[in-house]
């Protein structure tokens, strides 16, 4: 018997070194796919079993959690409207309502799937929200002093107690229920894991097997070639030629491979001349492009050295002079403000500046952006500290402003206020810039946020997505001081803030 198992052996391992490595790899390429898929589908299974219920219960917490917020949201805002009938607290009570409705249509209402108790819950909470709508919307239509009003109000406040209670009782036997079920199904997810992990060594053993098998079929010769190969790079052709048994593409490979090696050393040193010349080759066009950058930069700056920066003050006077001979107040003094801004950005040399100065361009800006907006926008803004002895960087605070405005303010009907602030806290100079703008999404406020932290390493590459002023805003303070930073916060909806924390003794003179 043993006999026989060792013809079988030796008749497979023959069967196994004249195959060739195509039917050898497609071999072990069909036995990982199986593994793979028998794999996948045990993890589905079993995501599936856990997800599937477990995001039942978490919806339903959620859903029932969403209606006791907007019923508590309702009732703020029906009692704020109440005191004070006007605009806008009557659109703050209609998106409430609007809010209540949507969460209680969304609550789950099917018998079937939540039980007698949750759905006499549910059924209570839908019962009394239709009656309480009447009595809330009927006495909306009384006057404050008709008769009965007050009277109806305090029924309407009860109703709405009741409500409130309806709900957090529904959340109560919602969570109760939840938990049941999570602890019922929590022993199957503890035993499927065993499964998993079982089966997981299992592939694992049979993978390495296999592997082992076909590494010393594939693996084992290239070795060989490999090692024969490093000392033909050492131009050490003494190795005796290579022999291998296997009848598959490596044999005929290693065949080729001796008959190549006899003519290695000839090719390998005129591949050296060759490189060498390509190397000689690639290091003169690269001087040349270097070449061909440094004069299109030195055409660009004589470029700009042709704007005459006076020729465009003395029009702007000629034109704040015509403007004041027909009284045009309004337009003398946004173009003398127009005219201090170009004056700034174009002379102002210093990277360091007074906050005062800084504060001067902001007010300049602002009367110019009050012109165009009108009354949309509101400028405010509160020091405590001295302007005249603090410094900040130059040109930070006008792009912070323009920002808020942009990006914020413009976005909005009904326009907004931008605020700005400066104190001191402890060895740090805080200025922050504020807006009641749209505010920002978590996905963008991140993606600013990760955009500002990579950029400054990278010589500025990804601060586009943060905004080239807000960019070179960021790379500047922590460039020019040590603890510098740059703070960001946002709401979407309700505005932004960034702050420029830079430290009173810690400035470092950039390269």
């Amino acid at each position: 018997m043993r006999k026989g198992k060792g013809i079988m052996v030796r008749a497979v391992k023959n069967q196994w070194n004249n195959a060739s490595l195509k039917k050898k790899l497609g071999l072990f390429v069909v036995m990982v796919v199986c593994v793979m898929g028998i794999s996948a589908i045990i993890n589905v299974v079993a995501m599936n079993f856990v997800m599937g219920n477990f995001n039942v219960i978490l919806d339903d917490n959620s859903r029932c959690h969403d209606f006791q917020e907007a019923m508590e949201l309702e009732v703020r805002a029906f009692e704020a409207y109440v005191r004070s009938r006007n605009e806008d607290k009557r659109q703050e009570f209609v998106l409430a309502c609007v809010r209540t409705e949507r969460c209680l249509r969304s609550l789950p209402f099917d018998y079937g799937k939540i039980g007698s108790e949750r759905y006499a819950r549910t059924w209570n909470v839908k019962n009394s929200y239709e009656n309480y709508c009447g009595f809330r919307d009927s006495i909306l239509d009384m006057d404050h002093g008709e008769e009965g009003f007050i009277s109806q109000l305090y029924r309407v406040y009860d109703m709405q107690a009741y409500l409130q209670t309806y709900a957090r009782r529904l959340v109560q036997v919602t969570l109760k229920e939840g938990s049941g079920s999570y602890q019922q199904k929590l022993p199957i997810v503890y035993r499927m894991r065993y499964l998993i992990l079982g089966f997981s060594v299992f592939v694992v053993a049979v993978t390495i097997g296999f592997t082992r098998i076909l590494s010393k079929t594939i693996v084992n010769p290239i070795v060989m070639l490999a090692g024969s190969s490093q000392k033909i790079a050492k131009y050490d052709f003494s190795e005796p030629d290579l022999t291998m048994d296997n009848k598959d593409e490596m044999g005929e490979l290693v065949k080729a491979f001796n008959k190549m090696k006899h003519a290695t050393e000839g090719y390998i040193n005129t591949l050296k001349k060759n490189s060498e010349i390509a190397e000689l080759l690639y290091k003169e066009e690269m001087e040349k492009v270097e070449t061909e950058k440094q004069l299109e930069a030195a055409r660009l700056e004589l470029l700009k050295s042709q704007i005459n920066p006076h020729f465009l003050f003395n029009t702007l006077n000629t034109i704040s002079g015509m403007a004041k001979l027909e009284e045009a107040q309004t337009t003398e003094q946004m173009i003398t403000s127009l005219g201090s801004l170009f004056r700034y950005n174009l002379k102002m040399s210093e990277q360091i500046v007074m906050l005062e100065r800084e504060l001067k361009v902001v007010e300049d800006y602002m009367f110019i952006q009050g012109m165009r907006f009108g009354g949309r926008i509101v400028y405010e803004y509160k020091l405590e500290l001295d302007p005249a002895v603090v410094m900040i960087p130059a040109f930070t605070l006008q792009p912070l402003v323009e920002n808020a405005i942009i990006h914020g303010i413009a976005k909005k009907e009904r326009g907004g206020k931008v605020f700005l602030r400066a104190w001191e806290d402890e060895n740090y100079v805080v200025v922050s810039v504020a807006d009641t703008g749209v505010g920002m999404s978590v996905r963008r406020y991140e993606e600013i946020c990760s955009a500002l932290k990579n950029g400054t390493g990278d010589n500025g590459k990804g601060m586009s997505k943060a905004g080239i002023g807000l960019g070179n805003i960021y790379k500047r303070v922590h460039t020019m001081y040590k603890n510098g930073q740059v703070r960001i916060y946002s709401k979407e909806g309700r505005g932004t803030v960034i702050q420029m924390w830079i430290p009173r003794e810690d400035r470092e003179d950039p390269d």
